[in-house]
């Protein structure tokens, strides 16, 4: 029996498949015909609903238009009242009392062209806050360009509540502010506002979200929704906001797919946005699950015959199969290997290297066949194998000395015995200093924009005081003449006024800093711009027996911010400078690496000590006497919007050198 069964498997397969290809032909037809009535079912009722939606809330918008308009004519109506009492002269804080009474007005202000409160109905002793503030809210009455401002809600300077603001133009540029309580306007909003429309569908639960949403994001939705995708990132949205005017589509809604219909709602000829709407996929499940359930029985019907025929066919290509897959594997295994870019080497038991892939004879620079049964350490003296095996963690990240250069690997070790069942230890690594030195740059960035946003506020409360001091010093020396010791109050006036000029110069190179002008990229010559480098400084280094040399290897264009590059070369030749005491070398270099710049400055000055090499970057940190610490700042900052990587490295009594690395354009 068993042997006839072997002689006729293509037969057993082609009965086995015929049966359930007419089987699934059945099922896919119901399954077909279900979908697409539920479907039609869907898209009528989701249309219908969202029609209704846009009708009622075409209705709310033109409801809180007229409440508003009404609020906006009584405030200028009052507004124009007063503007006749000043032009008459007859208007006092009494009288705006009397008119912000009689007309349930919350407050009325006058603030003459330069932004003084000339009449009030409350008094506010806080008037200093009050004018500071006027004066950028009414700069275009103030200046003539506009007779009317309606400014609208805005939340009150001394409490949360929200304000209806008005503002009318009077005669020699005053200005007439008048505001009322919002809270009539907010409680109507909010009670036949759009929230509570979607809110309302949503008690319906087959409706999972409703919402309305325009370019800009969610206007309005229902309590059950804080984020969608927006309209320009889904190319679905796009076309109904432009060109459709109704469209479904199936949607990931969270964790639930959820049958979506999107509806264009406009207003006056103008579209406002999309009205959206989730409904429960529940009635299309249930189709699916009574299909299910008919798959089920014939899956079952048919298992038990496909699985006695194809344990025959397959037990006996299984031995071939295997075979085959475990050379397919090994082959693979081998090529993955070979192939790989990270670094891959394995040891002996006795932490000897026995194999090594092409990618670590070429990190290391050796020859597989010379380097196999030796130590480790031939490679990487400084790795200590054996506290990497015996630790915990079986991942680590190891600064070690390749080649004379300190780099970064990031390290996973892991065992297994071979077929003699010998142990073996892979060690993976990868070379990460790239990426670390990425993470410093962006680290100092960081530290830099926040230390820089600290100095740009200090330096505004310093600055005005300093004017004040300035001024009055210089007024001191004008007008007061002492009787006695002229000639020293004239210079101890003079000594004050210097210093008050010296730390604003401070001020604005904090301010500079804080504030750094856009990178205005224009495509220059990298020869020319050093020569004109060179030329800048040649008397004076040479006047420091100093010797000034720059080897540049790339005589091309660069697509850099001309001004800021040579800000950046000027501040790091004045710091190699200042650190040579006596004599010494500059030497800047410039070459092109694969598709970037790389330029070095370095000097054989007094180097910097390892505990200060971390901090040069650091806002206002600096080891000379009279500097400010924000030269390397502003390097730092321009090379970062450069898109560039900066590097220092220095020994002491040896020199320091700095590494920029740039692309071309």
């Amino acid at each position: 029996m068993i042997r006839k069964i072997f002689i006729q498997p293509k037969s057993l397969l082609f009965i086995f498949f015929s049966v359930l290809i007419l089987v699934s032909i059945s099922v896919f037809n119901e399954q077909r015909q279900s979908r697409k009535e539920v479907l039609e079912i869907l898209e009528s009722q989701s249309k219908s609903l969202l029609e209704a939606m846009i009708v009622s809330s075409q209705e709310i918008l033109f409801a809180g238009d007229e409440i508003e308009e009404e609020i906006r004519n009584r405030l200028l109506n009052n507004a124009s009242l007063i503007k006749i009492l000043l032009s008459e002269n007859n208007l006092n804080n009494q009288i705006l009392q009397k008119i912000a009474y009689s007309n349930n007005i919350n407050r009325i202000n006058v603030f003459d062209k330069n932004a003084k409160l000339k009449f009030s109905n409350i008094p506010d002793d806080d008037s200093d806050e009050m004018e500071q503030i006027a004066g950028d809210l009414l700069a275009p009455i103030f200046e003539g360009v506009q007779d009317t401002l309606i400014i609208g809600l805005r939340q009150s300077r001394l409490d949360n509540e929200f304000r209806y603001i008005v503002a009318l133009a009077a005669n020699n540029s005053d200005a007439i502010v008048l505001n009322l309580d919002a809270d009539e306007l907010l409680e109507f909003r909010k009670r036949i506002g759009f929230g509570i429309l979607l809110n309302k569908l949503t008690e319906n639960e087959q409706v999972i979200y409703t919402a309305l949403q325009d370019t800009f994001g969610i206007m309005a939705a229902s309590g059950n929704i804080s984020e969608l995708d927006p309209i320009s990132n889904t190319e679905f949205l796009e076309r109904i906001y432009d060109d459709a005017t109704f469209d479904w589509r199936f949607y990931d809604f969270g964790e639930e797919e959820v049958y979506e219909a999107v509806h264009r709602f406009e207003l006056d000829d103008e579209t406002v946005g999309l009205f959206r709407i989730g409904l429960s996929l529940e009635p299309l499940n249930q189709v699916y699950s009574r299909i299910t359930n008919r798959v089920i029985i014939f899956g079952i019907l048919l298992l038990a015959l496909g699985t006695f025929l194809l344990t025959l066919v397959f037990t006996r290509q299984n031995f071939n199969l295997l075979k085959k897959q475990y050379s397919y594997i090994e082959d693979f295994a081998s090529k993955l290997v070979s192939n790989a870019n990270d670094v891959i080497i394995v040891l002996n038991a006795q932490k000897q290297i026995v194999e090594i892939n092409p990618a670590a004879e070429n990190y290391f620079s050796v020859s597989g066949e010379k380097i196999r049964f030796k130590n480790l350490s031939n490679l990487l003296p400084s790795m200590d194998i054996d506290e990497i095996i015996t630790s915990d963690s079986k991942v680590v990240d190891l600064s070690v000395s390749v080649e004379n250069e300190i780099r970064n690997l990031f390290v996973s070790i892991s065992e297994f015995k071979d077929s003699q069942e010998e142990l073996r230890y892979v060690l993976i690594m990868r070379d990460v200093t790239k990426l670390k030195e990425l993470e410093e740059q962006i680290t100092r960035g960081k530290q830099l924009t926040a230390m820089g946003n600290l100095a740009s506020g200090v330096a505004h409360e310093i600055r005005n005081p300093l004017n004040s001091i300035s001024t009055i010093v210089q007024q001191l020396k004008k007008d007061f003449e002492p009787k006695e010791d002229k000639e020293d109050y004239e210079k101890f006036v003079d000594v004050v006024y210097k210093e008050v000029q010296r730390i604003n110069k401070t001020i604005e190179s904090f301010l500079k800093l804080a504030k750094p002008k856009p990178v205005q990229r224009s495509k220059f010559n990298l020869a020319k711009f050093f020569n004109e480098l060179f030329m800048q400084f040649e008397k004076e280094m040479k006047n420091k027996s100093i010797e000034l040399k720059i080897e540049n290897e790339y005589d091309d264009f660069v697509n850099w911010d001309y001004d800021q590059m040579r800000q950046v070369m000027i501040n790091l030749i004045k710091n190699a400078s200042d650190a040579i005491e006596s004599s010494g070398k500059i030497n800047i270099t410039c070459k092109k690496v694969d598709d970037k710049i790389l330029l070095t400055v370095n000097d054989d000055g007094k180097g910097i000590s390892p505990d200060k090499l971390d901090k040069i970057f650091n806002l206002y940190f600096t080891t000379k006497a009279e500097g400010t610490g924000i030269g390397l700042g502003i390097v730092q900052r321009i090379i970062n919007e450069h898109g560039g990587i900066i590097k220092v490295s220095s020994q002491e009594n040896i020199g320091t050198k700095f590494i920029i690395e740039l692309n071309i354009d």
